[in-house]
């Protein structure tokens, strides 16, 4: 399933506890993720699946879960 594999990525990556990602939890509010956060998570989850995210995408990843449906649809 996405979701685990990004939440495993996430826990890594950001240090984040795997028990407090959600798939609603809000990365700046909830997760306290910044902008550098966000790149080396978009780098690691790009050498995971490779893929590439056009750095326009970057503003829709507000959520977990979007960024799942993202990584899901592409």
């Amino acid at each position: 399933m996405t979701f685990e594999k990004v939440k495993k990525i996430m826990a890594e990556t950001l240090n984040i506890k795997e028990e407090s990602i959600t798939m609603e939890a809000d990365l700046i509010r909830d997760l306290r993720v910044d902008s550098l956060d966000v790149m080396e998570l978009v780098m690691a989850l790009e050498e995971e699946y490779g893929m590439n995210v056009a750095d326009e995408e970057l503003t829709s990843f507000t959520t977990v879960g979007s960024i799942v449906e993202y990584i899901d649809s592409h």
